[in-house]
């Protein structure tokens, strides 16, 4: 029987020995890891974006604010107006809001990253290359389910109501899921592409324009002649009117087919040069 002296001096004679061998899936370029090392990587996103106050106030303070408020001054006004509870139309709207916003408060960490360092940080270590962008859309997608149901949750309470059953309520999820996922591309290949921050904060201005011209704001009527088309065709009001229609009922499958292809051509643009210009952001 060996002393416990003896066995100090055989792991010090044999240090390889006494720790277990390694067992490798892949390499850092396999498929096999890139599940995994995605996984990693979209937890130290949310949790990076739980504890930064900018991020949870633009996500969901400020959507869940500004719904309480459009329904406390304008709620009476457009329901005696359109004939329906504004709540249909304002739930909808402040939900995508707060989906394009939580994506600037996520471009904008983005470039902080960048310019701090710690995407060349990551660039270097042996993780799959492709987990940077598929952690980060996969984060996004997390945040706007989160996003969306507590915007429901708050609606509800004021008086929101699923009519068209618990099934249309589940697709209703899956509109902001797809808008959301295709806003997020095109203002992560603006983040990564742009040295200044004034960019991403113009897209943020360009949202606040389609909020307010969109059929969640006022009902399409109520707008002039002259700017009825814009706001009936542009991509934010088809996402509300879908998303009205699983909810109160009504027109469902034309809006929803405009917000695929709206979504499926924000994609196909801006997809490419979000990789690349993640990558390059990584390697610069």
């Amino acid at each position: 029987m060996t002393t416990t002296l003896e066995r100090t001096v055989a792991q010090r004679v044999h240090p390889a020995e006494s720790f277990p061998r390694p067992t490798r899936r892949g390499g850092e370029r396999s498929l096999r890891v890139l599940p995994a090392h995605t996984a990693i990587q979209t937890q130290r996103l949310l949790i990076r974006w739980s504890r930064d106050p900018m991020t949870v106030v633009q996500s969901l303070v400020f959507p869940a604010l500004l719904l309480i408020m459009l329904n406390t001054v304008l709620g009476r006004q457009i329901t005696s107006f359109s004939g329906y509870d504004a709540l249909y139309g304002s739930v909808p709207m402040t939900a995508l809001v707060g989906v394009m916003s939580g994506a600037v408060a996520g471009a904008v960490t983005l470039g902080r990253e960048r310019n701090g360092g710690l995407l060349a940080r990551f660039w270097v270590l042996p993780v799959h290359r492709a987990s940077g962008v598929m952690s980060r859309l996969t984060a996004e997608a997390v945040r706007i389910l989160i996003t969306t149901i507590v915007i429901l949750v708050v609606g509800v309470a004021l008086g929101f109501r699923f009519e068209q059953g618990f099934l249309a309520a589940i697709a209703l999820l899956g509109v902001p899921l797809m808008f959301g996922l295709a806003f997020a591309t095109a203002v992560t290949a603006v983040a990564v592409w742009s040295s200044k921050q004034a960019l991403v904060e113009t897209i943020s201005l360009g949202s606040s324009l389609l909020m307010f011209f969109s059929t969640g704001f006022v009902p399409l009527a109520a707008y002039p002649e002259w700017v009825q088309p814009i706001v009936q065709h542009q991509p934010m009001s088809y996402a509300i009117d879908a998303m009205r229609g699983l909810s109160l009922g009504g027109p469902v499958a034309q809006p929803l087919i405009a917000t695929a292809l709206w979504s499926l051509g924000l994609m196909v643009v801006f997809a490419v040069p979000a990789a690349i210009g993640y990558r390059r952001a990584s390697r610069g």
